[in-house]
C-alpha cells in the first residue's frame, strides 16, 4: 500500500511560524496544504514562498490538514487548539502551551478522548548542547540561567515569565526530574504592563537549586545554562549550540596537593598547576542539527507512529503550573511596592 504524506498547515506565520512553513516543505513524508495569518499579504508572501495555498481564517484549513503548528499570539493557543483537536487533528503549540493552568488541563484532556498527538513546542529540548549534556547523566547540584533578548513587541500580550523564561523552567524540570519545592521571585516592569524582567530562585525536592534571570528589555540576547555537580561544572550557550565541561581530577584535593607544606613560589604557581593538569576542560560533542528541524521532524514521527511526543502536554502543562505560580509571587510583591510607595506619597 502506498502512504500519503501527511498534511500538514501553520496557523500563524509571523515570526516563528514562517519557519515551521519553511521546515515542513523540507521534511521528508510531508505535505504543507496551507498557511493561515490574519495578515493577508503576510499569508499570501509564505503560501506563495513555498508554494502552498494561503488563508486568513484558521477554520477554512482544517478539513484539508491532519496536522498543525499553531505560532500565533498565546491568548488564542487554547481556542483554536480546541477546535483542531475536536476535529481530530494533531497540534504542536509554540510555548507557552496555554494561558491558564485550566486550558492546558483541557486540550489534555480532549487529546486523549481524540486519540490525537498534542505537543508543546519548547525547541530548546532539541538542542544539540542540551541533547549532549543529557548522555552525560549528571546530577546537578545548583543551576543558573541567563535567558536576554531586546523588546520585541510579539508577546505584549503575556510577561517575560511566560515569554521567555518559560524555556528555562522547563527545561530544569526536565533536567532535575524533581518537582519544586518553594521558591523566591521579583520582577520589574519596565516597557508593558507585565513584567519584563525576572529573577527567581527556584528550590526542588531532590535538594538541587537553580537561579534563573529572564529579560526582554536587553540590549543583547543571551541563551546560556551553567550546572554545577560534585565533579564537574557544565557550561552551555544555547545560541552557538556550545557546551564545555570541565571535570574535576581526584588530585584536585588540598590534602592531595600538600597545600600546607608548599612555600610561597609553589603557591604562585599553583594556579596554571591546577587548570593545567589538575582540571580537565572538554568541549562536549553535539550533532550539527536545527533545533527546530528536530523537533517538528519528532512532532511528524509521533503522529504518523503514534507515539508520545518528546514534550508531551503533560510537560507543557508542568512548566505553566510553575511559571504561573511565579507570575502570581512576581504580582503579589509588585502590588506590596506600589502600596508602600503610595502610602509615601501621602505622607
Amino acid at each position: 500500500m502506498i502512504m500519503s504524506d501527511l498534511k500538514v498547515a501553520v496557523i500563524g506565520v509571523g515570526h516563528l511560524g514562517k519557519e515551521h512553513a519553511r521546515v515542513y516543505t523540507e521534511l521528508p513524508g510531508v505535505s504543507l496544504v496551507g498557511v493561515v495569518d490574519i495578515q493577508p499579504q503576510q499569508a499570501e508572501k509564505i503560501a506563495q514562498r513555498y508554494h502552498t495555498k494561503y488563508f486568513s481564517n484558521y477554520q477554512e484549513v482544517l478539513d484539508q490538514a491532519e496536522a498543525v503548528s499553531i505560532a500565533v499570539p498565546t491568548k488564542s493557543h487554547y481556542g483554536i487548539a480546541k477546535d483542531c483537536l475536536q476535529r481530530g487533528i494533531h497540534v504542536i503549540i509554540e510555548k507557552p502551551m496555554t494561558g491558564t493552568v485550566q486550558e492546558a488541563r483541557e486540550l489534555i484532556a480532549l487529546s486523549k478522548a481524540k486519540g490525537v498527538v498534542l505537543q508543546a513546542g519548547y525547541i530548546e529540548r532539541f538542542n544539540p548542547a542540551l541533547d549532549a549534556i543529557k548522555k552525560l547523566s549528571i546530577n546537578p547540584r545548583f543551576i543558573e540561567c541567563h535567558r536576554l533578548s531586546p523588546f520585541t513587541f510579539r508577546s505584549a500580550d503575556i510577561g517575560v515569565v511566560l515569554d521567555l523564561m518559560i524555556h528555562d523552567i522547563d527545561i530544569l524540570l526536565h533536567i532535575t526530574g524533581s518537582k519544586v519545592k518553594k521558591f523566591d521571585a521579583v520582577g520589574v516592569n519596565v516597557i508593558s504592563d507585565k513584567e519584563d524582567i525576572a529573577n527567581v530562585r527556584i528550590q526542588f525536592q531532590n535538594g538541587c537549586v537553580a537561579n534563573v534571570t529572564a529579560s526582554r528589555v536587553s540590549i543583547a540576547s543571551m541563551r546560556k545554562m551553567r550546572l554545577f555537580s560534585e565533579d564537574s561544572y557544565i557550561s552551555i550557550d544555547y545560541q552557538k549550540r556550545d557546551a564545555l565541561i570541565y571535570k574535576k581530577s581526584p588530585k584536585l584535593t588540598l590534602k592531595a596537593l600538600n597545600f600546607s607544606e608548599m612555600d610561597v613560589s609553589t603557591i604562585a604557581d599553583l594556579k596554571s598547576y591546577v587548570f593545567g593538569d589538575l582540571l580537565k576542560v572538554e568541549h562536549i560533542k553535539m550533532d550539527d542539527c536545527e533545533p527546530l528541524k528536530k523537533e517538528l521532524s519528532s512532532f511528524v514521527d509521533c503522529v504518523v507512529g503514534r507515539k508520545e511526543p518528546v514534550v508531551s502536554g503533560e510537560e507543557g502543562l508542568k512548566a505553566i503550573e510553575v511559571a504561573n505560580d511565579i507570575v502570581c509571587e512576581i504580582e503579589k510583591n509588585l502590588k506590596l511596592v506600589h502600596n508602600a510607595k503610595s502610602r509615601e506619597d501621602t505622607l
